[in-house]
């Protein structure tokens, strides 16, 4: 269900990319609040708040493993929020990726989703239950970190 988890985004045609939006995020659990506020904001004016439901749920899941896991705990409880996550959202003909870039270049542990009525460590099981993929991969030269992104696809109507 949840391998490989080392892979790039599937094949898209760069021609094909109709929209994009991206927000940098603090190093806060109040962020997700945020990122969950712009995704909304974003869906809607793209006309796919129909997604919204789905998509943010894997966007919360996908901003509070970046900074649960991607973020020195000492930045999250610093006064000053530092902003090493960031938001993407990109919207091709047919599919809707969210990508959440972090700091860390450790790849997402999946855990085993044993207990459902566990408060955490469901994260990538919901972003895989939900999204229609979803994979990571490492960043390259001074951005360093890596991207862990998930893909929705989108119905013919939803354009």
């Amino acid at each position: 269900m949840l391998e490989p988890l080392r892979q790039g985004l599937p094949p898209l045609d760069p021609a094909a990319v109709s929209d994009a939006a991206s927000c940098a995020l603090p190093a806060r659990y109040e962020a997700v609040r945020d990122a969950r506020h712009f995704t909304r904001k974003t869906l809607d004016q793209w006309e796919l708040g129909d997604h919204f439901d789905d998509v943010c749920l894997v966007v919360s899941e996908l901003v509070t493993n970046a900074l649960r896991h991607a973020v020195p705990a000492v930045s999250v409880c610093a006064p000053e929020p530092q902003q090493p996550v960031r938001l993407h959202l990109m919207r091709w003909t047919e599919r809707l990726v969210c990508a959440v870039r972090d700091p860390s270049k450790e790849s997402p542990v999946a855990r085993e989703a044993d207990d459902f009525s566990a408060e955490s460590g469901r994260g990538l099981f919901l972003v895989d239950s939900f999204s229609d993929g979803w994979g990571w991969h490492p960043l390259a030269g001074t951005l360093g970190g890596k991207v862990v992104w998930a893909m929705f696809r989108l119905r013919a109507d939803s354009q």
